[in-house]
């Protein structure tokens, strides 16, 4: 699977380690964040994943800030993304099972690394159910369109 990833300068460290771990799991990972601990600002990152997994250059997207709120909020702008915050599996795994979500978001300042893996594994290894949940989807896109 391609999978989009970003942070900004909160979350280095932490991107390094979950791109690693998604590329041990055989993962194809297209890397949108920074990778210097200097002071940026998060839309940025949060936009370019957004419009990636938009775009079906990716697949599916991880972003990655000090609390994974502010990320998030930015690549919800971007028509067609349904972009959670996880911080803990059973979130991870029900944002995919239910809001059928192509961005998961976490935040270096919330979780450690291991559970920043699980949580990463949850949502991956999940599988959108479909069925009550189709309408609900199609109301969150008609949002969009007002």
């Amino acid at each position: 699977m391609k999978i989009a990833i970003g942070n900004d300068h909160a979350a280095v460290e932490m991107k390094r380690e979950i791109q690693k771990y998604l590329e041990e799991l055989g993962h194809e990972v297209i890397n949108y964040g920074t990778d210097e601990c200097k002071s940026c600002d998060y839309p940025l990152y949060g936009e370019k994943v957004a419009r990636a997994v938009a775009g079906e250059e990716a697949e599916c997207g991880v972003l990655i800030c000090g609390t994974g709120v502010g990320i998030s909020i930015a690549a919800n702008k971007v028509r067609g993304i349904r972009a959670a915050v996880c911080s803990d599996t059973a979130t991870a795994r029900l944002v995919k099972a239910h809001n059928n979500a192509n961005i998961i978001a976490f935040g270096s300042r919330i979780v450690g690394t291991e559970l920043a893996r699980d949580i990463v594994k949850a949502y991956l290894d999940a599988e959108y159910e479909g069925g009550r949940h189709e309408n609900r989807i199609r109301m969150i896109h008609e949002i969009e369109d007002r």
